[in-house]
């Protein structure tokens, strides 16, 4: 086999997303070539899927400072930092521009199908750290090919494995023969075809997070146009409702994810969704007329519902990464170190400590999951959090470990105490973090519920702000928390 020289091999960056492209920006900061593997036509081929989506972060906060400095050098104009993009305007005013400032770095429609040690397979030790990475990878034309890497940065994101609606992480039975009604991502209500397929009907949204409160805001919207009378939500919680179940409003320290919240509760409280607390699905049953209906694992089952939109976070896939030396958390898949530091059980976005190549590294040294990958199954994530790992680890494969140690980032908080899976919690009380209703009940939202804090009126502008920040961007490489 005709290895090239270690050193003379790129650092191969997979997937031209956020994380991805400032990671490419970085190790060419630094003279380190970088080949960037996407398996999508474009870059930021994922964030395009959620395009009419509007991030809770603003341009000043999704913008990489490594990319920044190499745009600058064609001429690229940053939006206003104050702004909030959408999908769309992500991807094309700033990934489109740094992947083409990247050039023939970046590979497009290129899928990497395995990743390991060039003629060692994951239980051979002998000369193994002597040996570049082998990627395999599959073109659009069916052709295969060795890629040869020095080091590897996955930024491969989870938006293509969502999680199901069952309450174990499995498909609820019956999930899979009812796909035709159901849809795992914020549905694009611009759509004429789309919004068609909502518009009049009953909906029952699974999730509590950020993209839950999007779709619960974009429905709501529907409800009150000209085309959407009778549109009805069904709002599908496992935990109970609280004080911090729409999130942290006015205390959250990015506005427009606390708004988003507050809008998701107006929904609520303006009579377009009914929330269903309590409610673990684990099977999906057919009404005579052919419509889902849902059972919890309590035996109930609710009314029948149109369509089902599932938005209950995304996982890692490490189907490719097999034949590595990787040190995952058996219950987050994030690499062991970091996995305490973004555990769901205890902190929000707001409170997940700095941290770089050290808690990214794993036994398989030259190898780093970033970007969301990185989070494993953990919900909550922010664009700037995968550029501060990308810039450290640009750092310590360039041999800077001074630069790569130094690892300084301030998180805005959430404005809500403890983590989300304490809301899982079967007996936990009002004031520790989420409570949780022993048996599923069907609840309407007053604005003087007293659990629930705030008052519909200080959702402030009903306009697209509130309704399309979303944490949707989280699951390619992650613009803001979410779901």
């Amino acid at each position: 086999m005709n290895v090239p020289p270690y050193t003379d091999l790129p650092v191969v960056v997979i997937g031209a997303g956020p994380v991805g492209l400032a990671a490419a920006a970085h190790l060419l900061d630094r003279g380190i070539e970088p080949l960037v593997i996407e398996a999508g036509h474009a870059a930021g081929a994922a964030v395009r899927e959620w395009s009419h989506v509007r991030l809770f972060s603003t341009w000043g906060e999704v913008v990489d400072p490594a990319a920044e400095k190499l745009l600058a050098s064609s001429g690229w104009v940053k939006p206003d930092p104050a702004t909030y993009p959408s999908g769309g305007d992500w991807a094309d005013l700033y990934l489109r521009p740094l992947a083409d400032a990247l050039g023939e770095r970046v590979r497009y429609d290129t899928r990497v199908t395995g990743v390991s040690r060039a003629g060692r397979d994951r239980v051979v030790d002998a000369d193994r750290e002597s040996r570049p990475f082998a990627l395999h990878v599959s073109h659009a034309d069916g052709r295969e090919e060795r890629v040869y890497a020095r080091a590897v940065i996955d930024a491969s994101g989870t938006w293509t494995t969502p999680s199901p609606a069952g309450a174990d992480g499995l498909p609820a039975l019956g999930e899979k023969a009812a796909e035709d009604r159901i849809t795992y991502r914020v549905p694009d209500l611009r759509d004429p075809a789309v919004r068609a397929r909502y518009a009049g009907r009953r909906t029952a949204v699974v999730g509590s997070g950020a993209s839950a409160f999007t779709a619960l805001a974009h429905l709501a919207d529907l409800a009150t146009s000209d085309d959407g009378a009778g549109t009805k939500a069904v709002w599908i919680l496992r935990r109970g409702i609280s004080g911090s179940t729409f999130g942290g409003g006015k205390a959250d320290q990015l506005p427009a994810r606390g708004a988003l919240g507050l809008a998701a509760k107006a929904a609520v409280d303006d009579g377009h969704a009914d929330a269903v607390t309590g409610f673990r699905t684990v099977a999906f049953e057919r009404a005579a007329d052919g419509r889902p209906v849902l059972v919890g694992e309590d035996g109930r089952r609710l009314d029948p519902v149109d369509e089902v939109i599932v938005l209950t976070g995304f996982r890692p896939d490490l189907t490719f990464l097999d034949e590595l030396r990787l040190d995952l958390d058996e219950r987050l898949q994030a690499p062991v170190a970091l996995a305490p530091l973004i555990d769901p059980n205890q902190h929000s976005c707001g409170t997940v400590p700095p941290h770089g190549h050290r808690e990214l590294s794993h036994p398989e040294k030259g190898v780093y999951l970033v970007g969301m990958k990185s989070y494993g199954r953990a919900p909550t994530f922010l664009a700037m959090t995968g550029y501060e790992q990308v810039r450290s680890v640009a750092a310590a494969i360039a041999g800077d470990l001074e630069s790569a140690e130094r690892v300084e980032l301030t998180l805005p908080e959430t404005g809500v105490c403890g983590g989300a899976g304490l809301f899982d919690a079967p007996d936990a009380a009002e004031g520790d973090g989420g409570c949780c209703t022993p048996a599923p009940q069907l609840i309407q939202l007053g604005t003087s519920a007293g659990t629930v804090g705030t008052s519909a009126g200080t959702v402030g502008t009903s306009a697209g702000t509130e309704g399309e920040s979303s944490g949707t961007d989280r699951a390619s490489s992650g613009g803001c928390c979410g779901s």
